[in-house]
C-alpha cells in the first residue's frame, strides 16, 4: 500500500513473488492464494446466534431424511465420491460440506435420483467450488474425475437445473461454518492447540457428513459433536476440563447436554467402524481401542 502528502492509497503492489514466499512458508491458500488473518471481531456469541437462526432455512425435510436413511447406500456413495474429488483436486475445506449440503437439499425437493447421479454431485462441486474459492475447479477435471461418464454440456446444464431448483441459494450453513467461532468462544489460546482442534474436529465433521444417520442433525450439533470428540480423543486436558467443555459447547449449539453427548458417542463409534475397516493388521490393533481422532481426512477410509 502506498502513502503521500495526500493521504492513504489503496494501489496494492503485491507481486507475484509475495504470493510465492507466502506459499513457501504455508501461509497461503492452496493453489498461492492469500487468505484473511482471521478477525476476532466477526466472532462471539453473536455470531454463533445469527448462525443457529439461519441454519434451519437450510435443512432437508423429514421426509427426505427418513427415506435416505431406510437405504442410505447410493447417497452415501455419492457423498463419499464427492469427498474423493475435493481431496484430489486440493479445494478448499469448505467445498465438500456445502457440496453434500447443496445434493441433499436438491433431492430434499425433488425426492427422486436424476439419471446421471454423479453428474448431480459434480455439478453441487462446480457450484460450491465456484461460492468458495477464487480459482474454482473446471468442468473438465470433474468430468474427468467421473470418467466421462457425463460430458461437460451435461455438467452445466445439471448446474442449471440444481440453481433453479435451490432458487439460488446456496449459500448454506454448514458445520464447518460453526468451528472456528466455536473454538474461539472456549478460549483455547494455544494457536498449536487451536489449529490441531480444528482439523480434527473438521475430519470427524466430514466424516458426519458422509454417514447418513447424521442426515437430520443440526450442523451446529455435529459441529459440537465432533469438537467434543476431539477434545476428547486428543487425551491432553483433563477429565475435569472435558465436562465443563462439554456443558459449554452444548450452549453454544443450544442442545441439550445429553444430546450432544449422544451425537459424541455416536461420531466415535462411527469412527471405530471406520478404523475397524482397515486391512487385517491395522484393523486389529484398534478394535478394542477407544476412539480418537486421526490427523486429517487421508487416515480414514471412507
Amino acid at each position: 500500500m502506498q502513502t503521500d502528502d495526500r493521504g492513504v492509497s489503496l494501489w496494492c503492489e503485491e507481486t507475484d513473488e509475495d504470493y510465492r514466499d507466502q506459499a513457501a512458508l504455508g501461509t497461503g491458500a492452496p493453489g498461492g492464494q492469500l487468505r484473511a488473518a482471521w478477525d476476532p471481531s466477526v466472532s462471539g456469541r453473536r455470531v454463533i446466534q445469527r448462525l443457529l437462526h439461519v441454519e434451519e432455512r437450510y435443512a432437508p425435510s423429514p421426509l427426505y431424511v427418513g427415506l435416505i436413511q431406510q437405504e442410505p447406500q447410493r447417497r452415501e456413495e455419492l457423498a463419499k465420491w464427492t469427498l474423493e474429488v475435493c481431496c484430489d483436486c486440493g479445494c478448499d475445506e469448505a467445498v465438500f460440506p456445502l457440496s453434500v449440503s447443496l445434493m441433499d437439499r436438491f433431492l430434499s425437493v425433488t425426492l427422486s435420483t436424476p439419471v446421471l447421479p454423479y453428474c448431480l454431485a459434480a455439478a453441487c462441486v462446480l457450484i460450491a467450488s465456484k461460492l468458495s474459492e477464487c480459482d474454482n475447479i473446471t468442468s473438465n477435471a470433474l468430468c474427468a474425475a467421473a470418467e466421462y461418464n457425463f460430458l461437460p454440456a451435461n455438467l452445466r446444464e445439471m448446474e442449471r437445473v440444481v440453481l433453479a431448483t435451490l432458487r439460488w441459494d446456496t449459500a448454506a450453513v454448514t458445520p464447518q461454518d460453526f468451528l472456528p467461532h466455536f473454538l474461539a468462544s472456549l478460549g483455547e489460546r494455544n494457536e498449536e492447540d487451536s489449529t490441531t482442534l480444528r482439523r480434527h474436529s473438521d475430519t470427524l465433521a466430514t466424516l458426519c457428513a458422509c454417514d447418513s444417520r447424521f442426515l437430520g442433525a443440526s450442523p451446529s450439533l455435529v459441529a459440537a459433536a465432533s469438537l467434543n470428540c476431539a477434545f476428547r480423543g486428543l487425551g491432553n486436558r483433563e477429565h475435569s476440563r472435558l465436562h465443563p467443555l462439554s456443558s459449554t459447547l452444548a450452549d453454544l449449539c443450544q442442545a441439550d447436554p445429553v444430546v450432544l453427548q449422544y451425537y459424541s458417542e455416536m461420531i466415535e463409534h462411527a469412527l471405530r467402524q471406520r478404523l475397524s475397516n482397515r486391512p487385517a493388521d491395522k484393523g486389529d490393533e484398534f478394535e478394542d481401542e477407544r476412539a480418537g481422532t486421526p490427523t486429517d481426512m487421508r487416515e480414514i477410509d471412507f
